[in-house]
């Protein structure tokens, strides 16, 4: 699958943004949250997003290490996307995939990481 834009959003709408992604590269982490949140991760180059709406209805919730702003739509509580950085200090944006319109979670097949080792 080569990389596509999609629209995503949080549950009630208020969050909205566009970004490209390709989502052969999905992930499934284990770690405190992400396995609570059953969450299947997307990663992007802070260029390839675009916030259309909701900046100010995102609250920011750092944990662990924290350098991942996990932001949640302070409405409906939907975390759809998250900011951090790569190690090299490359701005990411981490997508929930389950956010995106028009894509079927079901059909995607994360790799598995051990969040909770590191």
């Amino acid at each position: 699958m080569a990389t596509k834009l999609y629209q995503g959003s949080c549950h009630c709408g208020a969050v909205r943004y566009e970004a490209s992604v390709d989502l052969d590269h999905t992930i499934s982490c284990n770690c405190s949250r992400c396995g609570r949140l059953g969450s299947i991760l997307i990663f992007t180059p802070a260029e390839n997003f675009t916030l259309v709406s909701g900046e100010d209805v995102l609250t920011d919730y750092l944990f662990n290490k924290h350098v991942i702003h996990h932001l949640f739509c302070r409405v409906c509580g939907i975390e759809s996307f998250a900011r951090g950085t790569k190690p090299d200090g490359t701005a990411m944006i981490a997508i929930n995939a389950r956010c995106l319109e028009e894509v079927d979670p079901d059909a995607l097949t994360p790799q598995k990481v051990d969040g909770r080792s590191f």
